[in-house]
């Protein structure tokens, strides 16, 4: 345990990237089994350990201390694990458990046990082992370490490549022994059933009008639309379909009508929209299948789904990945028909002349036909994961923007956890201010001090974590799309939100009516 608090420490207070990688890498070189496994897993989020909330934390603290030093303190701190590490009692004699057998206790005991375990531990940890251990248990590990970073950081210290780490890495499971084993060069590559798996994808670069357009020939790309869905990935077998989210998430329980089999095995990328007739109906309406625990055959039948797709990563046995796009584009059209599954559709290629026919299309599908935009797809590039530069570009839609009201603020985590860094934002409904949205984004650091000292020195109430201010800035926030909501007492909600500039010198009486912003952007009942 004091290893990988050590670890976490060095993580934190190391601004380099590179040396962050050197740490790392030195840690899983000398780190014993299993702990460096569990340890890769807490890292990369990838281990779900038993969980105490806030309250439990608190209470517990506050029978070690005195419950007003702790509230102060922890108004002061704002980070109940670095409030609860720093006032807790001076510590007793004892060794604490290693890392692994610290997790494997946790979930071998019953919930109502765990908190008393936790006491003892505390008791006999020091300041930077109470943090670690608090963090752990609450499931609020935040440390920006990605875990492409432990990736790097593997292969760093391995000498295998990042391509082969993370070809198999979905198909890997903590403690990560054969990884391990394969790493330090004991054992071979474990196998993956690449039909089994999710494999990262390949992402797109905003587009830089100014930049990208000059160096963009066109002869070099191809183009297709950017549906306003949710990107997936589907793995059809011979037994199953297999639907991922982008980040590795399974989806096919969501979408039981997703359901292909075929002897064609591939693994495809694509687009998960709600509509009929392959055409596609609003963000909102796919909002309405996503994340629920059961689907009913009237959810199934108001809002009915389906695919485009877009690129091929395998067929039958063969990975595609180092194939050009298009050739890759060949073997999906192949693939399309010789399995003309009813929810399935090909998304098409846009044929243009030059980019600024191509931009007549753009701004012509955009608004007659609600797309999101263009991709640009260069012909000849390899499938990489991540975003690889100057390969995929993706041309969305300007952004909205409406001025708004500043009414609650919250603090933030990680870097942010001592600034007030998450806003609340409303608008008028006649003379009452209702809430529309919130943005913790889009501001520089600058800015989030000048805010952050405005709402200590302007609230007027205090709700646990969560501050109400004056009601004296009005901040313009940018946002890709509006529409009816109930999570919003103004009835509305914004689509990816962000803070786009302060508006110090605007009065709150100036920002717009409800009513108004629903005429502006024609907002169907």
């Amino acid at each position: 345990m004091k290893d990988f608090s050590n670890l976490l420490e060095k993580i934190i207070f190391t601004p380099s990237r590179n040396s962050k990688i050197s740490i790392i890498s030195h840690f899983f070189k000398n780190c014993k089994d299993p702990d460096r496994g569990f340890a890769l897993a807490i890292l990369t989020g990838n281990l779900k350990i038993a969980k105490i909330t806030s309250p439990i934390l608190k209470d517990i603290t506050k029978k070690k201390v005195d419950p007003i030093l702790f509230d102060l303190s922890y108004d002061y701190v704002g980070d109940l694990a670095e409030t609860i590490s720093l006032i807790w009692p001076n510590k007793k004699k004892g060794k604490l458990p290693s890392l692994s057998k610290f997790i494997q206790t946790t979930e071998n005991l019953n919930q109502k046990d765990i908190p008393n375990y936790i006491i003892r531990n505390l008791d006999i940890a020091d300041t930077t082992e109470r943090w670690t251990i608090i963090k752990l248990i609450s499931g609020g590990l935040r440390i920006g370490f990605s875990e492409k970073l432990a990736k790097i950081s593997l292969s760093h210290y391995s000498g295998k490549s990042l391509e082969r780490i993370e070809r198999i890495w979905h198909g890997l499971k903590p403690p990560y022994q054969n990884l391990f084993d394969w790493l330090d060069g004991v054992a071979a590559e474990p196998k993956i059933n690449n039909h089994e798996i999710f494999h990262p994808l390949m992402l797109a670069n905003p587009i830089n009008k100014e930049k990208d357009m000059k160096t963009i020939n066109p002869l070099d790309f191809c183009a297709e639309w950017k549906w306003d869905g949710v990107r997936v990935q589907i793995i059809i077998s011979r037994n199953n379909t297999k639907i991922f989210s982008r980040n590795g998430e399974s989806l096919s329980e969501s979408f039981p009508e997703l359901s292909f089999k075929s002897d064609n095995e591939a693994v495809i990328d694509g687009e998960l929209l709600v509509g009929k007739n392959f055409t596609p109906s609003s963000f909102n309406d796919l909002q309405q299948r996503l994340n629920r625990k059961k689907v009913t055959s009237k959810i199934i039948e108001k809002y009915p789904c389906f695919i485009k797709v877009y690129d091929i990563l395998f067929y039958k046995n063969n990975d595609l990945r180092k194939k050009s796009f298009y050739l890759r584009r060949k073997i999906l059209e192949k693939w399309k028909i010789e399995n003309n599954f009813q929810k399935i559709d090909l998304s098409e290629i846009i044929r243009f002349k030059n980019l600024e026919d191509l931009k007549k299309k753009r701004n012509l599908g955009i608004s007659k036909k609600n797309y999101e935009g263009i991709m640009l797809k260069k012909i000849n590039s390899a499938y990489i994961s991540g975003r690889p530069k100057g390969f995929w570009y993706k041309w969305k839609r300007d952004p909205k923007f409406i001025d708004a009201i500043l009414m609650y603020a919250q603090r933030g985590h990680g870097k942010r956890s001592s600034f007030y860094s998450d806003f609340t934002f409303g608008i008028w409904d006649h003379k009452n201010l209702v809430p529309i949205g919130k943005a913790y984004s889009g501001f520089s650091n600058e800015e989030l001090y000048e805010l952050d000292k405005f709402v200590r020195n302007n609230t007027i109430k205090k709700f646990g974590p969560v501050r109400e201010v004056k009601k004296k800035i009005v901040l313009e926030v940018a946002f890709d799309e509006i529409s009816r909501s109930k999570r919003h007492k103004s009835g509305l909600a914004l689509r990816f939100p962000r803070i786009s500039n302060i508006r110090w010198d605007k009065p709150t009486s100036e920002v717009e009516q409800l009513s108004s912003i629903i005429e502006t952007f024609k907002i169907e009942p």
